[in-house]
């Protein structure tokens, strides 16, 4: 820590990045990889999405990330159960030697994502190394913890983002070079994204990559709550142990900017009508009869200017902005950076959740997030709660807070494009 108190860049070990046995579906042995890939779990719409994911294929990732059973107890265990299954039937198999992967993602209007996959370090946020940028609910990781423990798997890797220096570094190097080789398999997943993966053996190349990686600090863009439980068991472990390292993607986004996009709320048991009437004389609202995509671009506009949401349910758009000060003096602590203060995710918390509509934000009974945006409103227009749509905030915003060691509130981003699950897993006992 400096003397503000914030985490600077690490003087010890950096990124300490480690090959290791990948377990991969064998293609010869289920529907196309594609079938049996899913986005990650908190990004799965349910129940909708889940069924259709299913649906997919029998041997699809999203019934270990996502099992469904009667209890918590019961969904672990099958998960566990599945897992082994697939292992003795060798729908799933561990590659002949560990290795680093270097990870593609191409789309058709200009995306281009390379990273790698490996097991890494795990560290403390007081060590300046891996950087959280929003808070985690409890009861979220108690959930992932109990299916890690069960499975003894690292299911889905998390992504993480580092800041190389806008030249071609070992790693690029090796990964670009790594990119023209035929892959181990390339896939196009439902969403139009085209995936490709390599195998990184080669001792030089993994020694260069682990070189550059060192020194270097890196940014959770998307896995908070997994980060979270990768810090819970390995505490639960004595070291050394398996534990002591978790599945991740690392990204350079100097050479391969994410895109941020925003995560939605679902308000259940909240009428829209009940939720602008309660706004009165705090906030301006003005009801748009426009279709999604405008209301949108309204949404963005009013942004620029200061704290606005888009709230929805009712068959209509409206445009939620201007914010009473004095109301915002009341109810957003003073003791953070004011460009946390002044966060809509930190507005929406504090100041519309918590003392307006009075919801808990961390109540699955009441509140839901969801990245989908039209799915935020269908849902909410199906089931009669209030969709709360969220502008973007910038990366350079998030990252700043991050090394000034201000976490924003949960939920606040989605970074991507994020890594397919199911394309590469790492089993702590192979």
């Amino acid at each position: 820590m400096n003397t503000a108190g914030h985490p600077e860049p690490p003087a010890g070990p950096g990124l300490e990045l480690t090959p290791f046995r990948g377990l991969r579906y064998d293609p010869d042995r289920v529907g196309g990889l594609a079938a049996v890939t899913s986005p990650p779990y908190d990004v799965v719409v349910r129940p909708d999405g889940l069924h259709h994911l299913q649906d997919a294929d029998p041997y699809n990732i999203v019934r270990l990330i996502l099992p469904q059973a009667a209890s918590p107890a019961a969904r672990n265990e099958q998960a566990a159960k599945t897992l082994r299954h697939w292992l003795s039937e060798g729908i799933l198999r561990a590659d002949p030697e560990p290795a680093l992967y270097v990870y593609e993602q191409r789309s058709d209007d200009g995306m281009l994502q390379r990273g790698v996959i490996g097991a890494l370090r795990l560290s403390d946020p007081s060590e300046g190394v891996v950087l959280p940028h929003e808070d985690v609910m409890p009861h979220v990781v108690a959930d992932r913890a109990a299916l890690m423990r069960a499975t003894s798997a690292n299911l889905e890797p998390l992504l993480l983002t580092y800041r190389g220096d806008g030249t071609e570094t070992d790693t690029s190097a090796v990964i670009d070079r790594t990119a023209a080789l035929p892959p181990l398999f390339a896939t196009t997943t439902e969403d139009g994204y085209r995936h490709r993966l390599w195998s990184l053996t080669d001792p030089a190349d993994v020694a260069h990559v682990r070189s550059d990686l060192a020194p270097r600090q890196a940014l959770i863009a998307d896995g908070h709550h997994r980060w979270a439980t990768y810090l819970r068991l390995r505490d639960e472990h004595p070291s050394p142990s398996p534990w002591d390292h978790g599945l991740v993607l690392l990204v350079d986004t100097a050479r391969y900017p994410l895109r941020v996009r925003a995560i939605h709320r679902l308000l259940h048991g909240l009428a829209p009508a009940d939720a602008l009437a309660a706004l009165d004389g705090h906030f301006r609202v003005r009801r748009l009869e426009v279709p999604l995509a405008e209301a949108l671009d309204h949404l963005a506009d009013a942004a620029d200017m200061g704290n606005a949401y888009l709230l929805a349910g009712d068959g209509g758009f409206h445009l939620v902005d201007r914010p009473d000060p004095a109301l915002l003096d009341r109810t957003i602590p003073a003791d953070r950076p004011a460009a946390w203060r002044t966060l809509d995710a930190t507005v929406l918390h504090a100041t519309l959740l918590a003392h307006i509509w009075r919801i808990p934000e961390d109540d699955p009974a009441r509140i839901a997030y969801i990245h989908d945006t039209a799915a935020t409103v269908r849902k909410a227009e199906r089931d009669g709660g209030t969709a709360v749509l969220m502008h973007p905030v910038r990366e350079d915003v998030v990252r700043d807070l991050a090394r000034q060691g201000v976490t924003m509130p949960r939920k606040s981003t989605s970074f991507g494009p994020k890594p397919a699950s199911g394309l590469v897993l790492r089993v702590l006992d192979v």
